[in-house]
């Protein structure tokens, strides 16, 4: 069947749409990553590195069009997803950045925040089950 381009057309605006509609809201959570912790404490002695992580989310098309809650949610909840991939569940954030875009000319400047990302170093710790400390009781004595 030959559709009119003026078909084809809003065919592909309503998938633009619903594109920057669904970029605007944050990244989920997976089940059972809600169980990573992520804190600024170091790890405990007893448990395993397994790598580092960069959670982002936002960018320069859907980025102006998300909230800033949402944006840094969205990178925390990828950033606990990919924990969760590699089986760790305690992540060390070590830094946080949010990225800008300005535009303007000669007489007037705006900028919005665009995107944001956190670098953590992702570990494996015992869990209470195991009789050893659990992450989340080490995290929470040291804000």
């Amino acid at each position: 069947m030959n559709r009119s381009p003026l078909v084809r057309a809003s065919h592909v605006f309503a998938a633009l749409a619903l594109s920057l509609v669904a970029g605007c809201a944050a990244t989920g959570l997976r089940p059972g990553a809600e169980r990573v912790m992520v804190t600024r404490s170091p790890a405990p002695h007893d448990c395993q590195f397994v790598g580092t992580l960069v959670g982002e989310q936002g960018g320069a098309l859907t980025g102006p069009f998300t909230s800033n809650r949402s944006l840094a949610e969205g990178a925390m909840n990828d950033m606990k997803n990919q924990a969760q991939g590699v089986g760790a569940n305690y992540v060390v954030l070590e830094t946080t950045t949010a990225g800008n875009t300005i535009s303007g000319g000669r007489h007037s400047m705006s900028g919005q925040q665009t995107d944001v990302t956190h670098v953590g170093n992702a570990f494996v710790c015992p869990t209470p089950s195991t009789g050893a400390s659990a992450p989340e009781s080490q995290a929470s004595r040291h804000p």
